[in-house]
């Protein structure tokens, strides 16, 4: 075994076939398939099964596949880091986002952060929280920006921002729901509710500040797509509780408005998780400081000039969701 041989096998696990393996890699099909035999017989084990569609990975591929990732990324960042310190940047960001953060503020950060930093390449996955933790645990994702679990972690956790969540509505509602109320008051509104599945970490979130004022929100749809959610919304007499970073394009242009909850606040931190035996290459802490900068820009304490995100309520408001 070489590694070369484990190069092409990662190859083609992802691409799924000899044909896109090999022009991936840049080489003929014929050496592509010799080397993955040579790996089998080193092993001593099958690592695929042969389809009609393709090139399969054995219950034995999938663990070595597993076992091997980590060791790959961690040669590429080191590769990475070596080439970076001559000056410029370079490698590959691999991040997980939830998918308020990747509506709200990733395209912003991807279009400044390519211009500044044209030699890095970035993949960004997104998910609940604890399929991202899970992933970075695993040496598939570099880091993670998440909301924070309530568990404690064997990874490095770094605070990103407290996040506000609002009511929001469209143009359908306009005027018939205060600016600032409490939960309780919101109860009592008849509003017609969306909300996130109970598996989903932003409505265990919001259902855990409802428990502490001994109310219950009983939404008539409950849809885990935000994009879903928030169009919706926009064309209903409907109303939802987001991130107020997550709809900023749609609270700019006026398509929705934001109500804020004033009793209690509600507020989800969310960190930043990466491997404590895996260090960050100098780009994915870029990139990672970008995209908190961009965060931290569109927070209502960013937007009054005060330099702070709002104080949470308690102490981990973080969930095991998106």
């Amino acid at each position: 075994m070489d590694f070369r041989q484990i190069h092409y096998f990662i190859s083609l696990v992802e691409e799924g076939t000899v044909t896109r393996a090999a022009h991936r890699l840049n080489i003929v099909q014929p050496a592509l398939s010799m080397q993955i035999g040579k790996l089998e017989d080193d092993v001593g084990q099958r690592l695929f099964e042969r389809t009609k569609q393709g090139m399969v990975p054995t219950a034995a591929g999938r663990q070595m596949y597993r076992l091997f990732m980590p060791i790959m990324r961690d040669f590429s960042n080191a590769y990475a880091q070596m080439r970076s310190s001559e000056g410029a940047i370079r490698g590959h960001v691999n991040i997980g986002l939830i998918a308020s953060i990747t509506e709200g503020v990733l395209v912003d950060t991807l279009s400044e952060f390519s211009n500044k930093y044209p030699e890095v390449e970035v993949s960004v996955a997104d998910g609940y929280t604890s399929t991202l933790v899970e992933r970075v645990a695993a040496g598939q994702l570099d880091a993670a920006i998440v909301n924070k679990p309530r568990r404690p972690l064997t990874l490095d956790v770094e605070h990103i921002i407290d996040e506000e969540m609002v009511l929001i509505t469209g143009p359908a509602l306009s005027g018939a729901v205060p600016e600032g109320l409490s939960l309780r008051q919101l109860s009592t509104l008849g509003l017609v509710l969306v909300l996130p599945t109970r598996g989903h970490g932003l409505r265990s979130n919001i259902d855990s500040f409802a428990e502490s004022e001994n109310i219950e929100l009983s939404p008539k749809f409950e849809i885990d797509s935000l994009v879903a959610t928030v169009k919706l919304v926009e064309q209903a007499q409907v109303a939802t509780i987001v991130p107020r970073v997550a709809v900023h394009r749609q609270l700019s242009s006026g398509t929705l408005r934001a109500h804020t909850i004033t009793a209690p606040r509600l507020v989800r931190r969310v960190v930043s998780v990466s491997h404590p035996r895996r260090p960050l290459s100098p780009a994915a802490r870029l990139f990672i400081s970008m995209l908190a900068t961009h965060m931290q820009l569109r927070s209502p304490a960013a937007a009054q000039g005060d330099g702070g995100p709002p104080a949470p309520t308690r102490a981990d408001e973080g969930a095991a969701g998106a």
